[in-house]
């Protein structure tokens, strides 16, 4: 994605990220239909995206930054729990974000209704660098009188890193803004309890140079690999630069179960419904304002599971699962070495995790565990195409259409609580009969 030529700086948008109801359905784990499309992260202007891998206490975290602006301003502080050996710092691929957002991406799938005078038919399956030794003990020093230490610097890439500790977060910030960081007014507030706890901080900027190497037009994603007991994801620094709501994204592949926050509540998004066959070209509209009214009605103050899935398998995949080389890529581990059989499902689940918060709605960095949960889950919507049939051909055909009328009723409702939208609308969209105005006195008697 090219960068645009200029958008108001935030200490990155990466920092954003981590520093920075009812209606009868074909079961999801029965799937007999066709495909037909997704609602991914584009859809979400301000959206961050992270891939956390995690088996014990191994953890690699990846960050897509969606940083736009001049490169100078970009600047991005992560805290870490150890100070990170250059080996452990890796530059992504972008395309491995882009590959399973779209596989785990909210998903619209398709039924047409047979023929009801005739044998009831299964439906066919469908498709489917470092300075001069003499200038590093200046800076060394200046560092220790504002009671930060500079424990590591590398470039990596487009990147040039520095791993700090801190005894005191104004020293912090003033170290920042010494070094050309641009950080936002009142930045020691948020950085002081990350101080307290005696993390480590991970800080990078772009080496314009070594960009202008990478022939990119835009910054590819950092990784990092480490040990930690702590399954958490620092996203309270991201608040500094929040004019509004913001949307986050989370990929978590793990070994063995679903994953949710133990600090906040997860909540499976009201999914595997129908809905009005006409939203088939509105899908990505429609779920925007299904997103938003349901973190409305929840305060922004709940973390919605979008997907959960053993990544060998879909049903319907919104695309193809990701291949072990793959998943490597992502950061997953634990591959090496293991063979699976052929047609096995790879050793790795995944739990996409979708969070629209405010400064005042998330007073906490995500905490998380693995549950022994395994139960499929994917945010799928339904239509159901009528049949086009007389409703005269047959006895089944009359209850067929008494039945249909109820059912679009239904959908109508659906859609306008899940979206806020006003039924009457969406029944007019439907060409649903409106119903006759009665007087108040008469429906009192009736």
């Amino acid at each position: 994605m090219a960068l645009p030529s200029r958008r108001p700086n935030r200490i990155a948008a990466a920092l954003a990220l981590l520093a920075s109801l009812a209606g009868a359905t074909p079961p999801a784990d029965a799937f007999c239909g066709f495909y037909v499309g997704k609602a991914d992260t584009k859809l979400f202007n301000t959206a961050s995206q992270v891939i956390l891998v995690r088996d014990g206490e191994r953890m690699v975290v990846g960050m897509r930054n969606d940083f736009r602006g001049e490169l100078t301003d970009f600047a991005l502080v992560v805290p870490v729990p150890v100070v990170l050996q250059k080996e452990q710092i890796h530059i992504g691929d972008p395309k491995i974000f882009e590959r399973i957002d779209a596989y785990s991406a909210p998903r619209l799938a398709e039924y047409f209704d047979g023929n009801p005078c005739a044998v009831p038919m299964a439906l066919a399956a469908g498709a489917t660098g470092a300075p001069a030794e003499a200038s590093a003990k200046v800076a060394a020093r200046r560092a220790a009188a504002l009671g930060v230490s500079i424990e590591a610097r590398y470039t990596v890439g487009e990147y040039d890193i520095v791993i700090l500790s801190a005894t005191q977060s104004n020293g912090l910030e003033i170290w920042l803004r010494q070094n050309g960081y641009r950080v936002p007014a009142n930045a020691s507030r948020a950085l002081q309890p990350y101080v307290r706890q005696g993390l480590k901080f991970f800080v990078a900027k772009v080496n314009l140079a070594e960009q202008a190497k990478t022939g990119f037009s835009y910054l590819r994603p950092l990784q990092f690999a480490f040990d930690s007991k702590r399954f958490m994801l620092p996203v309270r620094l991201g608040m500094l630069n929040a004019s509004g709501p913001q949307d986050l994204v989370v990929y978590v592949l793990t070994r063995n179960g679903r994953v949710e926050t133990t600090n906040y509540r997860t909540v499976r998004l009201p999914a595997n419904v129908e809905l009005p066959p006409y939203v088939r070209g509105e899908f990505g509209q429609v779920y925007k304002a299904l997103f938003e009214t349901q973190a409305k009605r929840e305060d922004y103050r709940v973390v919605w599971t979008e997907y959960f899935w053993d990544m060998g398998w879909c049903d319907p995949c919104a695309a193809e699962p990701l291949s072990p080389e793959e998943l490597r890529s992502a950061g997953v581990f634990w591959l090496d070495g293991e063979t699976q059989p052929s047609g096995a499902a790879q050793p790795v689940m995944l739990t996409r995790l979708h969070l629209r918060y405010t400064p005042d709605t998330l007073p906490e960095d995500l905490m998380f565990q693995e549950t022994q949960d395994r139960q499929n889950f994917q945010a799928r919507y339904v239509l159901r195409h009528p049949w086009q049939g007389d409703a005269n051909a047959c006895p089944a055909a009359k209850r067929y259409f008494a039945d249909l009328a109820q059912r679009q009723v239904r959908e109508a409702q659906t859609l306008a609580s899940l979206t806020g939208w006003n039924v009457a609308e969406i029944s007019t969209r439907m060409n649903l009969p409106t119903p006759a105005t009665r007087q108040w006195w008469e429906r009192l008697w009736r």
